[in-house]
């Protein structure tokens, strides 16, 4: 497997390359689209060649090699072919983890890996700050998709449609610069019924399950050097499915204890070197500026690629005001599981909470060969 340009694939030794029936596991180092270096691991699953893959995101201060983020990999594998890999900042992987901005390049480098090596069905799920990345890399790739097909009608001389979510004062779309991220959680889960309700609906649109295209002009505004990145490029990172699992819905959320101690790890210096040396996570000092724009706005934008929301009621990062959001946010089209008595992110995603995602994915056509 030989090494690529920027953001399409791998670029240092390949541990294993592809074998008479396909690839075979494989260790790359991937290149995002800003020549940050990314660690990331291939498994090949039981189907055929060009069968799903699944794409996982972990949480802040987590790894590809951690056992709980090794656990759930090993689970999905017995399904289909997985590819993990560390955000910046985290494990082997190069440059310093910006909480959630910056991150959506190393999943889309991850993704461009995976279709790269024969997959055309990509599922991205993503735990925590992981979740929160899927969501923004979805929906900055439906934005892109809805502005092309708003400037392809301008350019026929009609008018373009003005469905979708309404733009706030200045261009930025409702939830812009509202949590940020994570860290770990604790217990198992059993699913209920969804209950938040869900926003209005945009006019009927050019197709059925398509959402109407927005005019540029109601495009949320400015987009950060990494949204504009993924904005920017093209369809080989693009994602089918999307999970997210204790997903925050907004930024700078400080309303319990765990969030403001991680406030306090990533704004000041003497929490970054405990990061740093604690929990192996290198921080960029410094705010966002231009702030990204946050799961929730993003969320609309997803549609039509399937959306499902897990969140534990006994989260102690994010309370369930955030899924709710979340769900409100991409209206009938996110489905929402509330999961009693389950914490947060990975270490609280047990064995059978595993098999149900992939099983809801199956029956969704996430788990469908190409």
């Amino acid at each position: 497997m030989s090494a690529t340009t920027a953001g399409s694939g791998p670029v240092g030794p390949v541990t294993e390359g592809a074998g008479a029936h396909g690839p075979r596991r494989a260790r790359a180092s991937l290149r995002a689209a800003d020549g940050v270096r990314i660690d990331a691991a291939y498994e090949p699953g039981p189907g055929p060649v060009g069968g799903p893959v699944v794409v996982l995101a972990h949480g802040f201060t987590g790894d590809l090699d951690r056992p709980h983020v090794r656990r759930a990999a090993h689970v999905l594998a017995r399904h289909a072919a997985v590819v993990t890999f560390s955000f910046r900042g985290h494990g082997r992987s190069g440059g310093r983890s910006t909480v959630g901005d910056s991150e959506v390049l190393d999943l889309a480098a991850a993704v461009t890996w995976a279709r790269s090596l024969g997959h055309s069905r990509v599922i991205t799920l993503g735990f925590s700050m992981g979740g929160s990345v899927v969501l923004r890399h979805a929906g900055l790739h439906g934005l892109a998709r809805l502005r092309a097909g708003a400037t392809a009608e301008t350019a026929r001389g009609t008018a373009p449609g003005t469905a979708g979510p309404a733009p706030l004062a200045g261009g930025t779309a409702p939830g812009t610069n509202e949590g940020r991220t994570e860290a770990r959680g604790g217990a198992q889960g059993a699913e209920t019924a969804p209950e938040a309700p869900a926003v209005p609906q945009a006019p009927p649109g050019p197709g059925p399950g398509l959402v109407p295209p927005v005019a540029p002009a109601a495009l949320p505004a400015p987009l950060s050097e990494a949204d504009r990145l993924v904005f920017a490029g093209g369809r080989a990172d693009r994602t089918d499915l999307v999970i997210a699992v204790s997903s925050p819905a907004r930024w700078y959320y400080r309303g319990t204890a765990p969030m403001r101690r991680l406030h306090w790890l990533v704004t000041r210096r003497l929490g970054r070197t405990v990061g740093r040396l604690g929990f192996r996570t290198r921080i960029r000092p410094g705010d966002w500026d231009p702030v990204p724009l946050s799961p929730t706005a993003l969320a609309p934008y997803i549609a039509p690629v399937p959306l499902l929301l897990v969140h534990g009621d006994r989260d102690p990062y994010f309370p369930l005001d955030h899924p709710r959001a979340l769900q409100r946010a991409a209206g009938t089209h996110g489905e929402l599981w509330i999961e009693r008595g389950m914490g947060h992110a990975e270490n609280a995603t047990d064995e059978a909470l595993l098999g149900r995602l992939w099983r809801w994915a199956e029956r969704t056509g996430g788990g469908a060969g190409a």
